[in-house]
């Protein structure tokens, strides 16, 4: 059944992206300057997840890449690599520039100065970059006219919000590209692609690729994850057709799978606060960092927590109910998905 199975892979990129054209040519746009040896402003993706923010950012680079033969291209997952010494390591290994490094005793002032003497062209891209424990390395790399930024985020003020003012003010001058939440008929278009791609005709039918379109509710990675797992469930059972039964399992199994991929991302002090509502919610902001404050050497600010239980909110591992003032957060019920 299965043709080419990279097509349903996560993190695929595709040769054509689907209903992004304008996002594309926007951000095309923002990088083009690199491309003549000039500096290019820093660009900030936003948009819900599963809106296609990192997708785009890498199809946009290797549309670049084959036009321009000397631009290298970086990419730093932030919610992985947070510190800014594992955000810098990681560019530089990309780089090449990591050889003689030293990860315990090497300061960040040294990795910045190699940054400083790298003459190559290269766009860097900052995904979940509100993630950064020190988001004032985006200022380092801004200064910098051999690279171009571009900073993946949710919420842009989010990003704002823990960044000094002498950041705020680029970051706001910067381009600014928003994504907005897929209809169902763009997702069927999406996954009809990646069928026509990747399985043999017939696999599956428009009546199921509708179903699961409209079950991802908007997430192009829900959804291509649920073809994925169906197409892989019918492929092992030597079917040559996905049943509705096989949709079902994927739906739930994707689901199961996204779910434990952000809890797995999550950083340590957002791993004490999902805990700390794990055992003890719901609770109030203000409730969920004193109870954090009592568990951690370090804690963070009550700001920080705030955008910690944001962003878990947007990866649908905490919901919130009630206006700012009296706001309760608790964990997601995983079997009400």
């Amino acid at each position: 059944m299965i043709r080419d199975a990279r097509v349903l892979r996560a993190g695929f990129v595709p040769r054509e992206v689907e209903h992004r054209d304008a996002e594309v040519n926007h951000l095309s746009s923002v990088l083009e300057p690199i491309t003549n040896g000039e500096p290019a402003d820093t660009a900030v993706v936003t948009g819900p997840s599963g809106t296609g923010k990192t997708c785009i950012s890498k199809f946009v680079i290797e549309r670049l890449r084959e036009e321009v033969l000397d631009v290298e291209a970086t990419y730093v997952n932030c919610w992985r690599n947070y510190t800014r010494f594992r955000t810098l390591y990681t560019i530089l290994d990309d780089l090449g520039g990591t050889i003689d490094i030293h990860r315990q005793s090497t300061p960040h002032d040294e990795l910045v100065d190699r940054l400083q003497q790298y003459e190559g062209r290269t766009v860097v891209i900052l995904d979940e970059a509100d993630q950064l424990e020190d988001p004032g390395l985006i200022y380092d790399l801004h200064s910098l006219p051999q690279f171009a930024i571009i900073c993946i985020a949710n919420n842009e003020e989010e990003l704002f919000s823990r960044v000094d003012d002498r950041l705020v003010s680029r970051l706001r001058a910067s381009e600014h590209v928003r994504m907005e939440k897929y209809h169902n008929e763009q997702l069927f278009d999406i996954l009809q692609a990646r069928v026509r791609w990747g399985l043999e005709p017939d696999a599956i039918t428009d009546e199921q690729l509708y179903r699961i379109a409209d079950a991802a509710a908007g997430d192009a990675r829900l959804a291509i994850g649920i073809l994925r797992t169906a197409a892989s469930t019918a492929d092992r059972e030597n079917r040559d057709r996905i049943t509705d039964e096989m949709l079902f399992d994927a739906a739930e199994d994707s689901r199961a799978r996204i779910r434990q991929k952000s809890l797995d991302s999550l950083t340590p002090h957002q791993r004490v606060v999902y805990d700390v509502l794990d055992e003890h919610g719901p609770l109030s902001p203000s409730d969920i960092h004193e109870r954090y404050a009592e568990v951690v050497e370090d804690p963070r600010t009550k700001r920080t927590v705030r955008t910690y239980l944001a962003k878990m909110e947007q990866y649908n591992l905490l919901t919130a109910e009630g206006t700012s003032r009296d706001r309760e957060y608790a964990l997601v019920d995983p079997d009400a998905s």
